[in-house]
C-alpha cells in the first residue's frame, strides 16, 4: 500500500471535523487542566511567601540574640563605672565603643509596652568622660521605657516579644538578679556587678518563625569555672 493512501485512511475518520460535544468536552477538559495549572502556580507563591517571612522573623531573633551577647561580651570592667544593672524592666550595661578610640556607651535592653510588646535596643553616643557616662547611664534607664522622640533615634525595635525574664549565675547557681543572693551593687566595683551567667528567657508570640519561650545563656568569657 502507498503512504498516500495510508495516509488517506488514517485522516478519514477527522475528515467530517469535530461534532459540538466534542468541542465541549475538549474546552471543558482545558479549563479543567488551566484551573489545575493555576492552582499549583498560587500554591508555589504562597508557599514561597511563607518561607520568606518564616526566614526573615527567624534571622531577626537570631541577629537581636547574637547582638545582646555582643553587648555583654563588650562589657566594660573599669573601676569607678557600672557595667551592668538589671531593674526589673531594663538592663543597661556599660560596653567599650565600636570604635575603641572613641571610648565606652551604655546601651539598654527592654521590652517596650506598645502594639504588644517588642524588644528594644537602645544605645548612647560614645563617651571618654565620667560625666557624660554618668549622664548616659541615666538616659539609659529612663529611655528604656518611656522614650522621647529624639532617644528613639537611637533605639533599634527587633522583634515582638510577650515578656522577658533574667537569671544570673553565681556561687555555682541561678538567681534571680533582684534577690538578696543574685543583686550585685551600683557602687561601680564591677567584679561583683558582673555574674558568671546570665540566662534570658523570650517569650515570643506565635508567628511564622519562633514561638513561645527561647532560652539564651551567656558566659562571662574570663569566667573559669565549671560551665553554667
Amino acid at each position: 500500500m502507498r503512504p498516500v493512501q495510508t495516509l488517506k485512511r488514517l485522516l478519514q475518520p477527522f475528515q467530517g471535523g469535530f461534532t459540538l460535544i466534542e468541542l465541549l468536552v475538549a474546552l471543558s477538559v482545558m479549563a479543567l487542566l488551566a484551573l489545575l495549572s493555576w492552582r499549583s502556580v498560587d500554591s508555589m507563591a504562597r508557599t514561597q511567601a511563607q518561607v520568606s517571612e518564616r526566614t526573615n522573623d527567624v534571622l531577626t531573633v537570631q541577629a537581636g540574640i547574637a547582638q545582646f551577647k555582643f553587648d555583654l561580651d563588650a562589657m566594660t570592667q573599669i573601676p569607678g563605672v557600672s557595667g551592668l544593672d538589671w531593674d526589673g524592666r531594663v538592663m543597661r550595661i556599660t560596653r567599650v565603643a565600636p570604635v575603641l578610640a572613641d571610648g565606652i556607651q551604655v546601651v539598654a535592653w527592654t521590652r517596650r509596652f506598645d502594639e504588644g510588646g517588642h524588644w528594644v535596643r537602645w544605645q548612647s553616643p560614645a563617651s571618654r568622660r565620667t560625666d557624660d557616662w554618668r549622664q548616659s547611664w541615666e538616659n539609659a534607664a529612663v529611655s528604656g521605657q518611656n522614650a522621647n522622640a529624639a532617644a528613639k533615634k537611637r533605639e533599634t525595635t527587633l522583634m515582638p516579644l510577650i515578656d522577658w525574664q533574667i537569671s544570673y549565675f553565681r556561687n555555682n547557681a541561678w538567681s534571680n538578679p533582684l534577690s538578696s543572693s543574685g543583686a550585685g551593687n551600683d557602687s561601680g566595683n564591677t567584679a561583683q556587678v558582673v555574674p558568671d551567667g546570665i540566662r534570658v528567657i523570650l517569650n515570643l508570640p506565635p508567628g511564622p518563625g519562633f514561638a513561645g519561650k527561647l532560652s539564651v545563656d551567656w558566659v562571662r568569657p574570663t569566667y573559669g569555672g565549671d560551665a553554667p
